[in-house]
């Protein structure tokens, strides 16, 4: 009895040493996460820290599509020639093999889609996340976007093409790149398929407000109504990547578009990506909420960083090829642009005197009834003179962009943006 006692009391003990030392080790993860976190980096725009190496797991290999996989015939996991795309938009390279996978709701109309060159060996995935009828449909309306881009990746893991690009179903929308004209199919055709096969993960937009520097704290539960789906990445985190410490900071462009290369999504196991989404199904988070999470861990899962906000003049560059020379120049066309908007400010203001004062003048186009004091009499000529300033700015800020489009084409000036090495014939 008495030696039976003994060893209880000796695994209690053990088990409370253990635990202690446990504390002790994750505690100081954490500290060390959070002063490195608040270290300036000087450096470079994507020099952040990394502090876990993470073993890769499931390295790439051919794997050549499945008989009776959806839509298999219409698949080619092989690059094409290397003739030039032909639609204006420069490469040099091969031609790459590229899916787009879209998701909208029954509403929406996505007919824009056979209106706009979306440039060549492009097939089209739409998932219509509330119609179980549609050829293409996610197993439940649920996270958004989430939903459906994991279903894609699930169900066509072994038929993925050179690149998959992960789109919302708008055209026009404020969160796609201004130098693009806000304009989805601009950004899907002029899309560098060869910046996507070297970087594996690209965030589709290029400005990183909202989302980057530093935007989502799992360490803080507390309640944000700016950034609702904080206060549940802590707990989201530990379900969905149980093996990785929680970051401090999690950051990257926002909303939710992206382009993968085929071989950076087989680097996770497909029973991964249904882990993802089995989480998505049964969370009890609010949908706009759960979806939300996701904006700010697809580059986890891509990448495999934390923290993923690239120089934004050399996302526009080699991802676009909308080079500008230097980031003084690149910022310099912002500068214009918020000119010309605070001018078209000041002429809607203008026009909301005149048309305050218009509400006094009678049939003969005399003002009265007036009191001194009432109304702001619009300046005369000013009208015209911001009009003339407006129109001045619009050209300037075209006149760039077009020399940044043609400045694009050419392979030397991508490299350089990127900061890496290039020769002669090796394209983009």
């Amino acid at each position: 009895m008495i030696r039976m006692r003994h060893a209880v009391v000796c695994l209690i003990f053990a088990t409370l040493v253990s635990l202690v030392l446990y504390y002790h080790s994750t505690s100081a993860s954490v500290t060390i996460r959070a002063l490195q976190s608040k270290v300036p980096q000087i450096v470079g725009l994507g020099d952040y820290f990394d502090l876990e190496e993470q073993d890769v797991q499931n390295q790439s290999r051919p794997i050549s599509p499945q008989n009776g996989d959806l839509h298999a015939s219409n698949f080619s996991t092989d690059s094409a020639s290397s003739e030039s795309l032909g639609t204006g938009v420069p490469t040099g390279g091969p031609r790459y093999t590229r899916n787009l996978v879209m998701a909208r709701m029954k509403e929406e109309n996505v007919s824009w889609l056979d209106g706009v060159d979306l440039g060549p060996d492009i097939k089209k995935f739409i998932y219509v996340a509330d119609d179980p009828n549609a050829p293409l449909h996610p197993a439940k309306n649920k996270g958004h976007e989430v939903m459906t881009y994991l279903t894609y990746i699930i169900d066509f893991y072994d038929d993925l093409p050179d690149v998959s690009i992960f789109m919302h179903a708008h055209q026009d929308a404020w969160h796609n790149n201004e130098l693009l004209n806000w304009d989805a199919a601009e950004m899907i055709k002029r899309l560098s398929s060869e910046r996507v096969q070297r970087q594996g993960y690209m965030n589709m937009r290029c400005h990183w407000k909202p989302g980057c520097p530093d935007w989502i704290h799992p360490g803080q539960i507390e309640r944000d109504k700016d950034k609702l789906e904080q206060s549940f990445m802590a707990s989201t985190w530990a379900e969905l990547f149980a093996d990785k410490p929680i970051p401090a900071v999690l950051a990257q462009p926002c909303c939710s578009q992206f382009a993968v290369s085929r071989n950076q999504i087989r680097l996770t196991p497909r029973e991964t990506y249904k882990h993802y989404r089995d989480w998505l199904l049964r969370s009890d988070i609010f949908d706009v909420t759960s979806g939300r999470i996701f904006e700010y861990l697809w580059q986890v899962i891509f990448a495999d960083r934390s923290v993923f906000c690239p120089s934004q003049r050399t996302c526009y560059c080699d991802g676009y090829g909308v080079c500008f020379e230097t980031d003084k120049t690149f910022d310099k066309w912002f500068e214009l642009r918020y000119q010309r908007q605070m001018a078209e400010k000041e002429l809607r203001e203008w026009k909301d005197k005149a048309e305050a004062i218009e509400k006094f003048r009678d049939k003969d186009g005399r003002l009265q009834g007036i009191e001194t004091g009432e109304l702001q009499v619009p300046e005369i000529g000013k009208k015209e003179q911001l009009e003339a300033l407006i129109e001045v700015k619009a050209a300037e800020l075209e006149r760039r962009r077009l020399e940044a489009l043609e400045r694009g084409r050419d392979p030397r000036i991508r490299a350089e943006s990127d900061g890496r090495p290039w020769k002669d014939g090796d394209g983009f």
